[in-house]
């Protein structure tokens, strides 16, 4: 059944003032819908300015046919979906590299002694491989006179129109050109979901993976993608020990993001993609939290 929510509101102005609403009621997408998703609807919907406290009271959710049919009236918002993988003491991302350490520089018990009471605080220290979780490349990590993290364009790594290719591992490994046809995808992110993401963190992700081909890499240089990400172990075949892939991508500033996870939550098309890296001068590799922007409706 589609569901409906019905609640009390009450908006109040950082200039004064407020606004008071009883038994609204309203279509959601799914199950069920937070208080700050409801507020920031209201706030929205009602064009209003100098918005400040929202309450939101009486929520109630129940199961009724949506009112609203046509897609003119629909008021459309964005959920976030986070792609990357969490990073934890001991995790090992690619064999070989040695697992991030994770621990404390100032404990909340040692930072007692120079806080009141009450007052205490963490500060974390990381030490780690630049390879670590979901990262991205950029030309740096291929070639010595790339541009490195700090010199990419920050256009370069957020807020791109993304569209997302199904290619599952079941059905090949190997990823050519010929999967990328037929499509809109100059200057685009291009996502691959192969659905090995489900390997995260087991013996087999790190062997035989979904990855593409050196024919793939020079279709979509040809055709000017702004970055190619995927959710397997390496976009290069690491059988071998060349890396075509990464050669031609990078050497085109074309970013690359490896191990993203959840691509089977998106959408094919319109969606944006974000995968920002810290700022850092000489690196050339950096985790991310790469997340996709989607746009869903709301229906009064």
């Amino acid at each position: 059944m589609d569901k409906r929510v019905q609640f009390d509101f009450e908006v109040y102005f950082t200039n004064g003032g407020n606004l008071k609403g009883e038994d609204f009621r309203l279509d959601i997408m799914g199950d069920d819908i937070t208080d700050r998703e409801l507020a920031d609807y209201i706030i929205e919907d009602l064009r209003l300015l100098m918005a400040g406290k929202v309450n939101i009271l009486n929520k109630q959710i129940f199961s009724e046919p949506h009112k609203r049919k046509s897609a003119k009236e629909h008021s459309p918002t964005e959920r976030l979906i986070d792609l990357s993988h969490t990073i934890e003491e001991g995790l090992i991302t690619y064999k070989g590299l040695p697992a991030p350490h994770i621990c404390d520089y100032l404990s909340r018990k040692d930072s007692q002694k120079f806080y009141d009471k009450g007052t205490e605080f963490q500060i974390g220290n990381i030490e780690m491989v630049t390879n670590t979780g979901t990262y991205i490349d950029c030309p740096f990590h291929r070639f010595e006179n790339g541009k490195d993290t700090a010199e990419i364009e920050l256009e370069k790594f957020a807020e791109l129109d993304a569209v997302v290719f199904r290619i599952p591992y079941s059905e090949t490994l190997e990823i050519t050109d010929e999967h990328f046809r037929n499509r809109e995808i100059r200057n685009k992110a291009i996502l691959i979901h192969t659905g090995w993401d489900r390997h995260w963190n087991t013996e087999t992700y790190y062997e035989n993976h979904p990855y593409l081909t050196e024919s793939a890499a020079e279709y979509l240089k040809d055709c000017q993608v702004k970055l190619v990400g995927i959710d397997s172990h390496n976009i290069d075949d690491t059988a071998g020990k060349s890396r075509p892939v990464h050669t031609i991508l990078l050497d085109a500033e074309i970013l690359i993001v490896e191990h993203l996870c959840n691509l089977d939550k998106l959408p094919d098309e319109d969606i944006t993609f974000t995968a920002a890296p810290p700022k850092f001068k000489g690196v050339g590799t950096f985790p991310v939290r790469a997340f996709a922007s989607v746009k869903q409706t709301l229906q009064k």
